[in-house]
């Protein structure tokens, strides 16, 4: 018999939110290099006691009883985590839309099936949630992000935007919106 690895992918509990905030501070520089100067990513122990702050009250209290958070897990050892619910946008419908607002993997634990785990537990929540189709924003220049949602069904539906992420217009990030059936 062969050794298997021990991974998984589970609904976070309140006790992951020191990992998630960790792994969030340590994966965001690398994910959003390309579109955000390196002084928009917090550093030190303040900014990780702050952000798992946030999370342990996001865990604790979601706004809606359909969001999620899912962590990938290589033993015990938080990898990976999603964030699935109603979808916001204008043009959406709360009850049929969900989406995938966030996918973020360890940058050290990225081409070992982590992502694929964690993308297929969250379209399979979205669909526990009854939701019929699910959205994803993401960076329009992120072509590795959309490959890997390519290949796993998801396509542009033809909505786009710009955030000005500092209020003075000198950060801008065009994103585009992809979406998938999950009826089928």
């Amino acid at each position: 018999m062969s050794p298997s690895a021990d991974v998984s992918v589970r609904v976070a509990w309140a006790e992951d939110a020191a990992a998630i905030a960790a792994l969030q501070l340590r994966a965001w520089p690398q994910m959003y290099a390309d579109v955000l100067p390196p002084e928009a990513f917090p550093t030190g122990p303040e900014a990780l006691d702050a952000a798992t702050r946030t999370w342990e009250q996001s865990l604790a209290r979601p706004t809606d009883a359909r969001q999620r958070v899912l962590v990938a897990l290589e033993r015990n050892r938080v990898v990976g985590f999603a964030l699935t619910g109603p979808a916001t946008d204008p043009d959406c419908d709360a009850v049929a839309d969900g989406e995938l607002s966030e996918v973020v993997l360890d940058p050290d634990e990225r081409r070992q099936g982590h992502g694929s785990r964690l993308l297929q537990a969250a379209v399979d929540t979205l669909r526990a949630d009854r939701f019929e189709r699910a959205v994803t924003w993401l960076v329009a220049s992120d072509d590795a992000l959309r490959g890997f949602l390519d290949g796993a069904g998801w396509a542009p539906d033809g909505a786009h935007r710009e955030l000005d992420l500092d209020g003075a217009g000198t950060v801008r990030v065009k994103q585009v919106r992809l979406h998938t059936d999950l009826r089928q």
